[in-house]
């Protein structure tokens, strides 16, 4: 169990769901995959995502991710250090079968994940534990209005 630092915020938006749809307030709706080893820190983003109006698939692991990529996804959030198949392995598979994936690793251990050598990802951004789920929602709006 990791010892990242987290808060759920109660007060964020309960809105529609619908695959990168623009609402009112320009908060456009995706179908995101979610790979986070930690429960608690999966259950505390799923459901975060899930009340800012994205439909979120959550797994424990990078195998059980990839096994969900059967299925075309909007965005990967992805710790980077997981047991089998890490989050940086995971997004590059999952970015060969959709291209236009975006990815945002989030990991308590950045400096240590990110080998040197070692290819990242192009485009993904990085959260560092500890966040605010607050910006994790705010990055994952940027990443969305990118597109």
């Amino acid at each position: 169990m990791s010892s990242a630092r987290f808060t759920l915020m109660a007060a964020l938006p309960e809105s529609g769901r619908g695959s990168l749809k623009t609402t009112t307030n320009t908060v456009k709706m995706a179908d995101i995959l979610l790979a986070e080893d930690d429960d608690a820190m999966r259950q505390f983003l799923a459901t975060a995502l899930t009340r800012a109006g994205h439909r979120v698939v959550s797994h424990r692991d990078g195998r059980q991710a990839l096994e969900a990529l059967d299925k075309p996804y909007d965005l990967l959030i992805a710790d980077i250090v997981m047991p089998g198949v890490d989050g940086i392995e995971l997004a590059r598979r999952a970015r060969a079968g959709q291209p236009e994936l975006r990815v945002m690793f989030i990991t308590g251990f950045a400096a240590v994940a990110i080998e040197e050598g070692k290819p990242v990802v192009p485009g993904a951004t990085v959260l560092s534990k500890p966040f605010h789920l607050r910006d994790l929602v705010s990055q994952v709006k940027e990443l969305l209005a990118a597109a």
